[in-house]
């Protein structure tokens, strides 16, 4: 008999397909990725059965890339119906800065029994000495060129300063940003949102419309001659329906950052903050700065700017643990009795709230200048149950914030949130009481020793068991030490009321700032 005619063609592999392109040249196009991925599924017989990509995004860390997230989730769910994955080459999975995090979500398919495919690579990612070392080598090799790529563009930028061009962002209130060619000839005024469209353009800071002048320069004064605060100019600007340049009522904020801005000046100031390879953010010292002064033309005399910073830099003082001591000591004298209310309402004094995270709580501190507290235990033990209620929701926030993928380190001694390197949070909670009016009214004290960059401030509803509603308050727009708060409290407060914390939780899910490869 013949022998049997057995069909030689091997199975058609499902495989899956993952593209990634920052802002990098031609050679990193979806089309030519996917076009080398389908040439190589082809001749190694797979089927490409799903793609997962991620277009205009940063391959330094996982923030912002939903195709790769979506991708390890799929994977570490079982919810895949393939067993390989094609990728272009080794850095499009991403120039991570540390070679190992790479590694490791090439690990999270493989232990799901997903094969890993580079493309675009001359070497086969067979699991062989060479193929591991030939892999380690190309992700330190894809970080290192993320990293000098930000020392060249970060060198450019300098430059550019040190020429008097401007930066990136918007003018500000009193001045306006005006387009100039490469030999220095004036095009036009940027509106807002508008960008230039030629590479060899540049853009410089021009005085605005001669009424902002007049209210930058009128700022000054009240500051500087008169002791006017941000919060009073704030409501004075307010009040005369003077709106600011992004065309909102004043804040605190935007009056602090006119005071501050040396580009009133016509210093032209770049680096004062960083945040390179996604890393954490820094506010760095006037020494790493990159300036030219005399950039643009001044709308306020330097002296008068100086003396604004001069009081500005005035109010951070920093107090050692004598010191604060101290300062009960002579307040113990002067009262005859302390509680954190003194303290709070003594102008020479600062928050309770420091004497309760230097000390570990006020009695600790009352304890070391020899002075008993023979207040009613209940009050005491009132205090105890709203530090436990306190421990307790900031757990949940904790927990809330990770399972939105976020970084939470918290302080042990203060409960202070650092969130995914960049910013900082706080809670405080206040007590429901009820006035002899039987209207209800809850006292925020913020802690001015920590420097949240958020205050989350729970209110509780009557009987302090429950949280009502929170307050979200930005630092740089808190304009008071202390805040008593009605039910209804207008909308410059209640802007920042909500019924969930859902938003502050969202805030954890960040944008990427800038591409880069």
């Amino acid at each position: 008999m013949p022998p049997s005619i057995v069909n030689s063609t091997p199975p058609t592999t499902r495989a899956a397909q993952y593209v990634r392109m920052s802002t990098e040249h031609q050679q990193y196009s979806p089309q030519n990725q996917s076009d080398t991925i389908t040439k190589y599924a082809i001749a190694h017989n797979m089927d490409i059965v799903a793609t997962y990509d991620d277009h205009g995004r940063s391959g330094l860390n996982l923030a912002g890339r939903d195709g790769l997230s979506q991708l390890l989730k799929d994977v570490e769910q079982g919810r895949t119906s393939f067993t390989d994955l094609l990728v272009y080459d080794v850095s499009r999975w991403g120039r991570f800065q540390d070679a190992d995090e790479s590694a490791y979500h090439e690990y999270v398919l493989k232990r799901a029994g997903i094969r890993v495919h580079y493309c675009g690579e001359q070497f086969a990612n067979d699991g062989s000495m060479a193929s591991a070392l030939m892999k380690t080598l190309k992700r330190t090799m894809a970080g290192e060129y993320s990293r000098e790529l930000s020392v060249k563009v970060f060198a450019g930028q300098c430059r550019l300063i040190e020429l008097g061009f401007r930066q990136g962002g918007p003018a500000g209130y009193g001045l306006r940003r005006q387009l100039i060619d490469r030999d220095g000839k004036e095009k036009g005024l940027l509106a807002r949102g508008e960008r230039k469209s030629l590479q060899t353009d540049r853009v410089v800071l021009v005085p605005g419309p001669e009424a902002e002048i007049l209210v930058v320069r009128d700022l000054f004064s009240r500051f500087v001659e008169n002791g006017q605060s941000e919060k009073n100019l704030a409501f004075y600007l307010n009040s005369k329906d003077v709106l600011s340049d992004m065309e909102k009522p004043w804040t605190r904020a935007t009056i602090h950052q006119i005071l501050t801005n040396p580009k009133y000046v016509g210093a032209n100031v770049y680096n004062r903050r960083s945040y390179k390879l996604k890393m954490k953010r820094l506010v760095n010292p006037p020494e790493m700065w990159i300036s030219r002064n005399e950039a643009f033309k001044a709308i306020v005399p330097t002296d008068v700017f100086l003396q604004a910073r001069r009081i500005i830099d005035a109010r951070h003082v920093h107090l050692t643990d004598d010191d604060l001591l101290a300062r009960l000591r002579v307040l113990l004298e002067r009262c005859g009795k302390l509680s954190g209310l003194l303290i709070d309402e003594a102008e020479d004094m600062p928050s309770s709230s420091i004497y309760v995270s230097r000390f570990g709580g006020l009695h600790r501190a009352y304890e070391l200048i020899d002075w008993s507290d023979r207040r009613d235990s209940s009050f005491i033990e009132a205090n105890r149950e709203l530090r436990r209620r306190h421990q307790d929701l900031v757990k949940i926030i904790v927990a809330d914030l990770r399972a939105t993928g976020a970084h939470v380190e918290v302080d042990d001694r203060s409960d202070l949130l650092t969130i995914n390197h960049e910013y900082t949070a706080s809670l405080i909670l206040s007590r429901c009481q009820e006035t002899k009016a039987q209207s209800q009214r809850w006292r925020l004290r913020f802690d001015a020793g920590l420097v949240p960059d958020i205050t989350i401030a729970g209110r509780l509803n009557p009987g302090n068991q429950t949280v009502k509603d929170y307050y979200l308050l930005p630092s740089i727009d808190l304009l008071w030490k202390r805040l008593s708060l009605a039910a209804d409290n207008g909308v410059l407060l209640d802007l920042y009321r909500f019924d969930t914390l859902n938003l502050f939780l969202n805030l954890a899910k960040r944008v990427p700032v800038e591409d880069v490869a």
